[in-house]
């Protein structure tokens, strides 16, 4: 119970990532106010947080309805006498626009994707982040993480998707800048392929989608559970030298590697950085993934040269 008497919210928690957030933060003991669109979607997954010996308070709230934004720290800050230590920016709702355009360019597609895409994620990432570093600046203390991927480095996807996240991690980077002197954390969580159920849906029902390696399938097959993240953020907010973090980009297996973690089924945490991971991937070389050590790694620098524009 190391979070005993925290206060969290982690939006977007009715299913996916953000329900195995909000599964492990309660159960380190924090209360976790969870948002979403739909009250029985959100009820499950208080009702298995409850069945866990957690607590949970869902709170049915559009991320993309500033009035309700605004009323929900309203709420917590009269329930919680102004406490709030982690914020989890996870609501996404590009999903389906995602997957049913995957063999689209951008200007085939109605310009509205955008706001399919967005308006969940990047606009009310920030409008979330905006009222809670207010309660965390007050109090002096907390972290906020913006839930990302690799799609803010390299093209993922669409056009969309990757501005999103590319602006999801330097939202977090600019933050960090403006919150340091407050004792307040910002980063930006890259969790790997997660078997959420509307991926793995995806997967079962189609072949592999255009314009994706055709390991995509076997990728997401190995991929994390929902709750890994969720691991990863509860020893994230433990870690005593947590400020030196503020403003980066991690990664889940980065995590669980410095924190010695594994997935809840009890599987090792897929390295995306190690070299033997990467070769794998490449088809005219993953024949030597199967001879190159698992503890190699490709330096972080490398990969951003790699995608870099300059």
């Amino acid at each position: 119970m190391s979070l005993s008497g925290w206060v969290c919210l982690v939006t977007g928690a009715s299913r996916g990532i953000g329900r195995g957030i909000a599964l492990q933060l309660s159960e380190a003991g924090a209360t976790v106010y969870i948002t979403g669109r739909q009250e029985k979607n959100l009820n499950d997954t208080a009702a298995e947080v409850k069945e866990r010996g957690g607590n949970c308070v869902p709170v049915v709230c559009d991320s993309t309805n500033d009035e309700d934004i605004e009323e929900l720290f309203k709420r917590i800050k009269r329930e919680q006498n102004g406490r709030l230590d982690i914020l989890v920016n996870n609501a996404y709702a590009g999903v389906y626009a995602i997957f049913n355009n995957m063999d689209k360019k951008f200007w085939e597609i109605d310009p509205s994707i955008w706001d399919s895409i967005n308006n969940t994620g990047l606009r009310g990432h920030y409008i979330f982040s905006v009222y809670a570093s207010r309660l965390m600046v007050a109090q002096g203390r907390g972290l906020i993480v913006n839930i990302s991927s690799m799609g803010g480095l390299r093209y993922l996807f669409n056009v969309p998707y990757g501005v999103g996240k590319a602006a999801c991690d330097r939202m977090a980077a600019d933050m960090a800048v403006e919150l340091k002197s407050s004792g307040v954390v910002a980063v930006s969580l890259w969790p790997g392929a997660v078997q959420t159920e509307l991926v793995s849906q995806f997967i079962q029902d189609t072949d592999t989608p255009p314009g994706l390696n055709s390991n995509f399938k076997d990728v997401f097959a190995e991929g994390e559970t929902t709750e890994l993240s969720g691991k990863c953020i509860v020893n994230l907010a433990k870690d005593k030298n947590l400020m030196s973090l503020t403003g980066k980009v991690l990664m889940n297996c980065d995590l669980a590697r410095r924190y010695g973690l594994k997935d809840v089924d009890g599987r090792n945490v897929t390295d995306y950085t190690s070299l033997k991971f990467l070769l794998s991937q490449a088809s005219y070389f993953s024949w030597l993934s199967v001879v190159v050590p698992s503890f190699l790694r490709v330096p972080r620098f490398v990969l951003n040269m790699a995608n870099g524009r300059f």
